[in-house]
């Protein structure tokens, strides 16, 4: 079976099997690729229309108790410029976007146990009180059930928790020893069982990632089966161990990105910051195979740049409503609109 067989199997609702998957990620052409993107786009216009969903991140807080190797905000780097916003910061963010039609917002932080259950909790009764017609995303990492369903309970609809990587060996090599793939991969469903809009999602190109790694990513969501997924390029951070590590592809990131719109033609599949800092024309590249998600950001201009996962984040100066003029524009040049709208999973 050849490449182009493979992804029609694909597109006829199949599964693929992991040597399917290997071939295809090993062996893939630029004329595949663009025979995935085109199917993609199809499906993606079919379900979705010309139109792309916005969301406001709000990037509440950048300390974080772990030390994942990857990631510019981790516990040990001493050289990070940490902050916390308040409930009224947060609530303010909120309220700016929502003047110019914002519909979801995202509360996306590292791990900080400053903000207990009962501070996420009021934070989020309080959005979903003054904004009742918005939907509210966290993406605040692992926790245990009770407290996902505490925040499910208060107003938050969806939970972002990327699984990073499928593999076990792959991720004892991106995480400290006191992390586990299991209790990440019971997060997720646990988030999913108590009817959150779960999204999961992996790093492409990651230091030690293999090929073979990615298939079992792709199978993982293939059978997970998440309502929102989150790839992005690998780009390192010049604080952490993996500071002299090249970034990620930049074309496997699209092609995954085509794959996934293909398996699972529901999903809400963005075009990532990360993707629009390896390549300036990557959030148009995203939306061009398959993503339908824009997500802009809407926290203070000062404490953006001290929000740095990895380095040379492609950050926004603008306020809310500049910086969607500006992602207007830059969807209207391939033909696409953003839309106010919540863009809720419709599967």
């Amino acid at each position: 079976m050849n490449n182009v067989e493979i992804i029609d199997k694909l597109n006829q609702n199949k599964s693929l099997s992991f040597l399917e998957w290997e071939q295809l990620l090993e062996t893939f052409t630029e004329e595949d690729a663009k025979y995935a993107a085109d199917i993609a786009r199809e499906i993606a216009v079919g379900k979705f229309g010309k139109k792309i969903f916005f969301r406001g991140i709000v990037e509440f807080t950048n300390y974080c108790k772990n030390d994942c190797y990857y990631c510019g905000i981790r516990c040990s780097n001493k050289n990070a410029v940490r902050y916390r916003l308040s409930k009224e910061d947060i609530l303010d963010c909120c309220e700016e976007g929502y003047k110019y039609g914002y519909r979801t917002f995202v509360l996306q932080g590292g791990e900080d146990r400053h903000y207990t259950d009962d501070m996420i909790v009021d934070i989020v009764s309080e959005i979903h009180k003054r904004f009742p017609d918005c939907a509210i995303t966290l993406s605040i990492g692992e926790k245990e059930r009770e407290s996902y369903q505490r925040f499910f309970d208060a107003g938050a609809s969806r939970y972002l928790l990327r699984h990073e990587t499928a593999n076990e060996q792959h991720y004892r090599k991106l995480h400290p020893e006191k992390l586990s793939l299991k209790h990440r991969m019971n997060c997720l469903k646990d988030l999913k069982e108590i009817g959150y809009q779960t999204g999961c999602g992996c790093m492409v190109g990651s230091p030690y990632q293999r090929i073979s790694d990615l298939c079992e990513d792709m199978m993982y969501m293939s059978e997970f089966k998440p309502q929102m997924i989150g790839i992005g390029p690998f780009i390192p951070h010049k604080d952490t161990p993996f500071r002299d590590f090249e970034s990620g592809s930049v074309e496997m990131t699209l092609f995954l990105l085509s794959l996934c719109r293909i398996m699972l033609p529901d999903v809400l599949l963005p075009a990532t910051t990360a993707l629009g800092t390896a390549k300036s024309d990557g959030r148009k590249l995203g939306v061009l195979c398959g993503a339908n998600v824009i997500m802009p950001n809407l926290s203070p201009i000062a404490v953006r740049k001290n929000y740095l996962l990895y380095d040379n984040k492609a950050i926004s100066g603008e306020d809310a409503g500049e910086n969607l003029r500006v992602l207007q524009d830059h969807m209207s040049e391939i033909g696409y609109e953003i839309v106010v709208d919540r863009g809720d999973y419709r599967g």
